[in-house]
């Protein structure tokens, strides 16, 4: 997946401004910058949920434009930082949400959405959690429920929008070494706006920073980040801790 020269603007505001992007199949990348960025806004381009005003996003060579709705929701999935789910539905509800980009209309449903749904629900651990109302849940529970949603669409990309904001430190954890392991399980390509430096560096192959809708830096985790760079992109003076040239933890000073 390629994005090149991508802009894209609302009611007259800049968001993001001739962003060449790429993203390579089987890589996790983390996407990174301050408030206001536009990380949100570049994802749900790449995802094909939004049209760029100007330049565009290609799939394999072809352009995203092109791919049926239902042909791209099966190659992509994207999970929202607050996903709009309505009083009622429960676990297997949502989860069965993601069969929809394969069943025809009136179709009933078959064995293999049967076998999807449960193999997501059993992978990401909320099988005992089926009968639930998801508004029941906690916030790692329902981050592990539209994981599982997004398991059973099968895609071969998953956007993640800020995965784990407003989660605490166990359950931060807890969703990232989930996130890792179904990539690693299912050959999944991870694309994930993420706030927290030092996770990036756990788990991310590669990072592209964002600032003011532009990208600053691109490259491997481990390398993009120096004091230098935290300092212009987020406005904090910090010292990068290194072990043989790569970072590997990040202490924040002072503003």
């Amino acid at each position: 997946m390629r994005a090149e020269a991508v802009s894209y603007r609302v009611h007259g505001h800049t968001i993001l401004q001739g962003v060449d992007a790429h993203v390579v199949s089987g890589e996790f990348l983390g996407i990174i910058g301050p408030n206001g960025a536009g990380k949100t806004t570049l994802m749900r381009v790449l995802a094909g949920l939004a049209r760029p005003t100007a330049g565009r996003v290609l799939w394999q060579g072809r352009p995203l434009t092109e791919l049926p709705d239902r042909e791209r929701a099966r190659r992509i999935g994207f999970v929202s930082q607050n996903p709009a789910i309505g009083f009622g539905f429960t676990v297997r509800d949502v989860v069965s949400m993601g069969r929809y980009p394969y069943r025809r209309l009136f179709e009933g449903w078959r064995a293999a959405d049967q076998e999807a749904v449960q193999a997501a629900m059993a992978a990401t651990g909320v099988s005992h959690l089926e009968d639930r109302p998801v508004t029941d849940l906690s916030g790692g529970e329902r981050q592990r429920v539209f994981l599982a949603r997004a398991l059973a669409q099968q895609p071969r990309v998953l956007f993640l929008d800020e995965p784990i904001a407003n989660l605490d430190v166990r359950y931060q954890l807890e969703v990232l070494n989930l996130v890792s392991g179904l990539r690693e399980r299912h050959g999944w390509t991870v694309v994930m706006a993420i706030h927290d430096l030092n996770w990036a560096l756990r788990y991310c192959d590669r990072l592209l920073v964002l600032q003011a809708g532009r990208v600053a830096a691109c490259g491997a985790a481990q390398s993009v980040l120096n004091e230098d760079l935290i300092a212009t992109v987020f406005g904090v003076k910090s010292r990068v801790e290194r072990d043989g040239g790569r970072a590997v933890r990040v202490e924040f000073l002072s503003v």
